[in-house]
């Protein structure tokens, strides 16, 4: 690093602005206009800001930055479980939507409790952002959020409605998934199905059993309350209904599961009652298509929910205001093998 000026260091002794504009022979206003991206610059004095950038080490005093604008060129994103694939995908879509705006990204996970979601919101909030992507817990009360979003921090929910708030939503078109999902097995011959939904997640999980339902009635097959059971991803839960369903009169031939925990845990239980019905899962998973059979599925594109969800935020921090908007998104289905067995 070159030598500083006193006068001219901060107090830790780092390069400032002031350094910069120094070595490079330029004013402080080209120095601003270099280091934050924008145009009016000559090619000559950007390379020289560039060049004593570089010579000097010196990095941009976000902190600073926040203070003289308002702007914090920081957004959060809040999710259940990071550990979800599904999210996973989702928070790498926002990061780099956000590393295209120069944006950065803070990421974190509030888990099943609905108070601790309250909680990492709240420390979220602190660190005066410049918007927020949430996946909001379903039983939590984010009306809170009212007093932040109206003093201009803005907000777009991702994959449920929030309790409590009105705001910008992505989700995608559930009940058509799960009824696509039905047609799928009825079309490969079946007539009697089981659906397993899961219990984390109430707003997904009715909204699949609702198109499963529908998917049922629309086939003109008999509606049986026995054959839906909630379960999640406990798999001994699994083994025992799987037990009761396949000990009825009319037992399934076919299972639809409402999402990828609930279809890994069902795969598990299969497996220990020796069990071979045919199979449509409600997202799609890593290694369903190594499994014997493929798994089929009903795929969300989390890179498609992502840059939703980006979009819509991008446009409010740019300045856009009117109604909430809504988006809905499709799904696909992923024919494997698994959901073409014929009954027996």
């Amino acid at each position: 690093m070159g030598n500083l000026s006193g006068e001219n260091a901060d107090a830790a002794g780092r390069p400032t602005m002031k350094d910069v504009a120094a070595r490079a022979g330029v004013g402080l206003s080209t120095v601003s206009r270099v280091v934050s991206g924008k145009g009016g610059v000559s090619r000559p004095k950007r390379t020289a800001v560039e060049r004593a950038v570089a010579e000097l080490g010196y990095s941009r005093n976000d902190f600073a930055h926040t203070l003289r604008t308002g702007s914090a060129r920081t957004i959060g994103v809040v999710v259940t479980r990071i550990s979800d694939p599904f999210f996973a995908q989702l928070v790498s879509t926002v990061e780099q939507c956000a590393q295209e705006r120069d944006l950065l990204v803070l990421v974190t996970s509030t888990g099943d409790d609905p108070a601790e979601g309250e909680r990492v919101l709240r420390r979220m909030l602190s660190r005066r952002l410049d918007g927020l992507i949430v996946v909001a817990h379903e039983e939590a009360d984010v009306s809170f959020l009212a007093a932040e979003k109206a003093a201009g921090t803005d907000i777009v929910f991702v994959d449920r409605p929030p309790h409590g708030l009105h705001a910008d939503l992505v989700v995608v078109d559930n009940e058509k998934g799960a009824a696509d999902a039905v047609a799928h097995l009825v079309q490969a011959g079946h007539r009697s199905i089981g659906c397993l939904a899961h219990t984390s997640g109430r707003f997904t999980s009715e909204h699949r059993q609702a198109g499963f339902r529908r998917g049922v009635r629309d086939a003109g097959l008999p509606a049986r309350a026995e054959l839906i059971v909630a379960v999640d991803d406990d798999v001994d839960v699994c083994v025992e209904a799987l037990r009761e369903m396949f000990s009825l009169d009319d037992p399934p031939t076919a299972l639809f599961t409402t999402n990828s925990r609930t279809t890994k845990a069902v795969l598990k239980a299969l497996r220990l009652l020796d069990a071979h019905p045919a199979l449509v899962g409600f997202d799609d998973f890593e290694l369903a298509e190594l499994m014997t059979p493929p798994v089929t599925t009903i795929a969300q594109d989390p890179w498609a929910i992502g840059e939703a969800a980006a979009g819509l935020l991008f446009d409010r921090i740019a300045g856009l205001s009117g109604p909430e908007r809504r988006i809905v998104l499709g799904t696909r289905l992923v024919e494997r093998g698994s959901g073409e067995e014929p009954p027996v």
